[in-house]
């Protein structure tokens, strides 16, 4: 894929004041084979006790992240002589595995997951300490406090119940409205839900229906410009279910839902996860709504077919409906944390400060073409148009789904939104039936939890 550079313009000042000509640092990204060939930066910060650490990590040793990780972590152990020993245990280990040790004594010291589940499943059980002063720990070129934007690091949902940041983040994840810009030269980014559905035009809309998290996706974005960041969740966490409808802004989302299925491609409820993706790939479609994971997918999976197809990636947000008062885009953050009982935090938090040196982050992009918080780091190309959005001011963040997929541990959505969402989508609830029954649906669940 292209690779982008970033110029970074020292201006200095002469003796008498004038300025001086320009000083031009242009980093660019290294290639994947490149980065792990790279020097190890010092570390801007050194335990001056710990000399392990245990690391319960998210991703396999062998994902490209998961290599990232390996790496720095053998860096800061020749920089600093902390033995780091990393058990990669994948994505379900948050709840599988951390949650049930916490009682005990055996707990990693370092941990990383998504911020929505780290906060529903180990903050909120009192599994996490404090990292506020992380942010003042230096990196290899510069301050944890002053590399992380401050949408990312002082972040209502980055924060316990003190107001103190219960994670640090390393690495982005937002979504959008994919296309391939060979197919859709000079494609305009729709102002209006009319100039969208006018883009789709007829079946042209891939989604995989089987995931229940990507088919909510429709109405979580279109609800939450109506109803504002945090909007979703709290109508989720209502035990008598009256705030679905008492809100007019949740009607008006699944009218728009109802508006999108219409141009699902044939098929999109009946297949498995990734076909219909697959097909989008193929040219069987011609949008498709994903994380930002989605042209690494497809990429992956038109290399593994052959036949030299490539895409040309772009991307869009969804527009503002009429009515709507919320600018928002959804970015979800992959976190470091460091448990209550960790028996090395020095040197867990000292890690957390080492990774975020730009040469080290810039394996995310470099290897496993991810966006990071760091906003003096190239982006991979395909990601251009989503960065640019996740940095415009005018727009609020919001977790993904609003963070009601985090609500009673994940089974609200699993239990009530999901399969009420999935008869909208198909046509067997009207929208105001919709709504209807999340109202009662959302009731007797919290009446059977007690």
């Amino acid at each position: 894929m292209r690779r982008t550079s970033i110029a970074v313009l020292a201006l200095a000042l002469t003796a008498c004041g004038g300025p001086a000509a320009p000083a031009e640092e242009e980093f660019s990204l290294p290639t994947a084979a490149a980065y792990f060939t790279t020097p190890c930066p010092e570390a801007g910060t050194k335990p001056a006790t710990d000399k392990e650490l245990t690391y319960w990590s998210m991703w396999t040793k062998d994902e490209p992240q998961g290599k990232v990780l390996r790496y720095a972590a053998d860096c800061f152990t020749k920089k600093t002589g902390v033995k780091v020993t990393i058990q990669w245990l994948g994505r379900a280990y948050l709840r599988q595995n951390l949650l049930p040790a916490l009682n005990t004594d055996t707990v990693p010291d370092l941990f990383d997951q998504d911020l929505t589940n780290i906060k529903a499943a180990i903050a909120s059980a009192g599994g996490t300490r404090p990292l506020d002063d992380v942010l003042n720990l230096k990196t290899g070129d510069g301050v944890v406090r002053d590399v992380l934007p401050a949408a990312y690091r002082d972040s209502a949902a980055i924060k316990d119940e003190s107001g103190k940041p219960f994670a640090v983040p390393y690495l982005v994840m937002g979504n959008a409205w994919w296309y391939d810009k060979k197919k859709v030269p000079g494609l305009k980014p729709p102002a209006t839900m009319k100039d969208l559905y006018t883009l789709f035009g007829d079946r042209s809309v891939a989604l995989d229906g089987d995931i229940g998290y990507y088919a909510a996706w429709f109405f979580d974005q279109l609800a939450t410009r109506y109803v504002g960041p945090g909007g979703l969740a709290r109508a989720a966490q209502d035990p008598t279910g009256r705030l679905w409808k008492s809100d007019p802004g949740f009607l008006k989302a699944a009218e728009h839902t109802a508006g999108i299925a219409a141009h699902l491609v044939d098929g999109w409820d009946a297949g498995k996860f990734p076909q219909i993706q697959q097909r989008w790939a193929d040219g069987d479609a011609t949008y498709l709504f994903m994380g930002s994971w989605g042209p690494t997918e497809t990429r992956e999976y038109l290399t593994k077919q052959g036949g030299g197809q490539n895409i040309d990636y772009g991307s869009f947000q969804f527009p503002m409906p009429d009515g709507a008062t919320h600018d928002v885009i959804e970015v979800q953050q992959v976190a470091f944390g460091v448990t209550a009982k960790a028996r090395h935090p020095e040197a867990a938090k000292a890690f957390i400060a080492y990774f975020l040196t730009r040469d080290l982050l810039a394996g995310l992009p470099a290897v496993a073409d991810s966006l990071t918080p760091r906003t003096d780091l190239p982006v991979p190309s395909d990601l251009t148009d989503l960065k640019a959005a996740l940095e415009n001011p005018a727009k609020k963040h919001t977790l993904f789904m609003d963070g009601l997929d985090g609500v009673a541990d994940g089974k609200f959505a699993e239990q009530v939104f999901f399969p009420a969402d999935n008869d909208l989508l198909k046509g067997r609830l009207t929208p105001v039936a919709f709504v209807d029954r999340l109202v009662t649906a959302t009731a007797a669940f919290w009446k059977a939890q007690g």
